[in-house]
């Protein structure tokens, strides 16, 4: 139905009752009298109108505390659809407040910067990623011109030519950062920043890999090139040529042995290579290092062991390969005659493992490093122990798949110490005997 018509119609039909009601009078007890009942009729009705526009100029000025009559006539459906349209405007408000709560919790946890600004670059709000990024403060630096607050001349160059369809790369607060300004409205920029110190020292880790690697790899295989090339050119005698044999063929199982170790390693890192724990017979395990470190000797060395602590969970090959390193470790940096001493011990914290050698112990400044892929410390040293460089790295990242830790102390000279500290969660516990009567 017209709108018009639902307001006008109930409103004619109401005057004119009232002035017929006010003519019925009139003519049964004098026209003026009719009149005079109308003009009276009238004055309230206005006095009607009056009140309600009152009370909604009230309503008006404070919607919140004031209330809505409940409206007489037209004022009926007046107040009932204000009524509708204020409680849809605070449903609205609601979800608006709900969606901007989220958005900020979103923008919070967000890993990269967001920064908005205004045309000329005055800071309007931050994230917390952006104030990690770029050392600001939202409550201190809110309105303050960002080209002040980030002082980096590759940034300002950025801001000044103003070509932001790519990002910037710039070293800040000791931070590798990709920036980047989004135009968005008319007067208004964004800068996102993205921090990429992990993912650049990553990628140098890689490089640095695959440039040790093959590095490992291409000496043995010169040498044995080189050999095989004499051998093809020259008629060698069976001594030289038995010597050069043997030399291939050390050389081609140092080969085996570094591309062994890449592989553990990249299998102790794959997240597709879940540890399967086991029961690890310790004893056993430690028999058995005991065995592979004095073949290694070859009798030079004088190795002692001492177990006295439980068996645990964990991956008896796992374990086996970082316990074994650390004990070939021992016999190959300790002069002949030396004593190495393996021991596994409860202690208050878990149990333990520990290598102690007599041997030329390592620098102060060396230690913290150990565990990287391909460092030595004496690379020429290494070379003639057979190490691949990957030996410390491979018990890291099996001591990290056992929850583990690695403690080293060392001196130069005066030899080490390497400890496996395990946690109480890794021991077996003993299952209570069952008595029979």
């Amino acid at each position: 139905m017209n709108p018009r018509l639902v307001f006008w119609v109930p409103a004619a039909l109401r005057t004119a009752i009232i002035l017929a009601g006010c003519a019925t009078l009139g003519w049964m007890f004098g026209w003026v009298q009719g009149l005079v009942l109308a003009l009276l009729a009238m004055m309230v009705m206005v006095f009607v109108q009056l009140s309600y526009l009152y009370q909604l100029s009230n309503w008006m000025d404070d919607p919140q505390s004031a209330k809505l009559p409940d409206g007489w006539g037209a004022w009926t459906n007046i107040f009932s659809r204000l009524y509708r349209m204020r409680r849809d405007d605070e449903k609205n408000q609601a979800e608006l407040t709900e969606w901007l709560a989220r958005f900020r919790q979103a923008m919070h946890l967000l890993p990269d910067g967001v920064v908005i600004m205004d045309d000329v670059l005055f800071l309007e709000w931050c994230n917390p990623a952006a104030e990690k990024h770029l050392g600001l403060t939202h409550e201190r630096d809110k309105g303050m011109r960002v080209t002040n607050l980030v002082r980096s001349p590759d940034f300002m160059d950025y801001i000044i030519l103003g070509r932001y369809e790519q990002p910037l790369t710039i070293s800040f607060r000791e931070r590798k950062l990709i920036v980047h300004i989004i135009p968005f409205e008319n007067r208004r920029q964004i800068l996102v920043t993205h921090d990429a110190t992990e993912s650049e020292r990553i990628e140098e880790m890689r490089r640095d890999f695959i440039a040790n690697a093959s590095h490992e790899l291409r000496t043995p295989l010169t040498v044995i090139v080189g050999f095989l090339e004499i051998a093809a050119s020259e008629g060698l005698d069976a001594a030289t040529r038995s010597a050069h044999l043997k030399l291939m063929t050390e050389q081609g199982h140092r080969m085996q042995h570094l591309i062994e170790d890449m592989l553990t390693l990249s299998r102790l890192e794959s997240v597709d290579y879940p540890m399967r724990p086991e029961r690890v017979d310790v004893a056993q395990l430690m028999e058995q290092v005991l065995r592979d470190a004095r073949a290694l000797s070859a009798g030079k060395h004088e190795i002692t062991m001492a177990v006295n602590g439980p068996d645990i969970m964990g991956s008896y090959e796992e374990l086996h390969s970082a316990f074994g390193n650390l004990a070939s470790n021992a016999v190959r940096y300790t002069p002949a005659g030396g004593k190495i001493q393996l021991v596994w011990k409860e202690y208050e914290g878990g149990v333990k493992f520990m290598v102690e050698d007599t041997g030329i112990g390592i620098s102060p400044e060396h230690i913290s490093r150990l565990t990287e892929r391909f460092y030595r410390v004496d690379k020429s040293r290494s070379r003639e122990t057979q190490g691949t460089g990957l030996g410390l790295a491979i018990v890291k990242h099996v001591l990290l798949r056992h929850g583990s830790t690695l403690q080293i102390k060392s001196e130069a000279g005066k030899g080490s110490s390497f400890l496996v500290c395990l946690p109480k969660t890794a021991i077996v516990q003993k299952q209570p005997e069952l008595l029979l009567n």
